[in-house]
């Protein structure tokens, strides 16, 4: 109930400022990871692309290594497919990669590193939402007949599981911080969990953005209308 109205009401606000504002509005991009996480062995691949909400033209994958050099996808690194920029990845690889437009807007940043190393923690690149359930794995490059693993948080030891892997029914705010896993006498290097609240997903936005491309002229006024009454109503 709560989430729809929280819906409705937005929808209410985009129709209202589209009328005080010509409908000028913009959404920020997002960068996707396939598959999503931060962590990757030597020559494996990542897929990463731009999902923008309005015009997506002109909006391409940008990285800074350690070396400091700021370059975009089919450069010198990385091949773009499509709307996808495909990057078989080395330790070079390591660095911060976003989404830019040619104007200068940014996406969200995700950092991401490549080890040479056996054993690397398996986490979500992108942030989670409150209230998700979570699976962290230890990841080895190659499969130890015995799987157990030692999950530790900030330093801490959470507890053992036989598994490889780690589920968190449904994280909180407190479950964000720094992540590793051991087996045997292999440890990964650290990896970060980002915890946000519990705010409305993509696909909320874009089916606002869908209803909000529908409307135009005297036609929004009177939905606008529709809406907020029945928001009243509703909450």
């Amino acid at each position: 109930m709560e989430r729809t109205c929280l819906l409705l009401l937005l929808l209410s606000t985009l129709v209202y400022c589209s009328l005080g504002q010509g409908g000028d509005l913009s959404f920020p991009a997002s960068l996707s990871v396939s598959p999503d996480r931060s962590q990757f062995f030597e020559y494996e691949s990542v897929s990463l692309s731009c999902e923008v909400w309005g015009n997506s033209a002109g909006w391409r994958v940008v990285r800074n290594t350690g070396r400091g050099i700021l370059s975009e996808c089919n450069t010198d690194w990385g091949e773009q497919q499509g709307s996808s920029c495909i990057v078989p990845l080395i330790p070079s690889d390591s660095g911060v990669y976003w989404c830019e437009s040619g104007s200068g807007e940014h996406s969200n940043a995700v950092n991401i590193t490549v080890h040479a190393g056996a054993v690397i923690p398996e986490s979500p690149a992108l942030p989670v939402t409150e209230g998700d359930s979570v699976t962290l794995r230890c990841r080895y490059k190659r499969i130890p007949s015995n799987l157990t693993a030692d999950f530790y948080k900030d330093g801490s030891l959470i507890r053992t599981e036989t598994t490889g892997e780690m589920t968190i029914p449904a994280v909180s705010k407190s479950d964000e911080g720094l992540y590793t896993c051991t087996n045997s006498e292999r440890e990964s290097p650290e990896s970060w969990m980002t915890v946000t609240g519990e705010n409305m997903r993509n696909l909320d936005i874009q089916i606002i953005w869908f209803f909000f491309t529908l409307l135009s002229g005297a036609e929004t006024c009177i939905i606008n209308w529709v809406v907020l009454l029945y928001t009243v109503n509703r909450c």
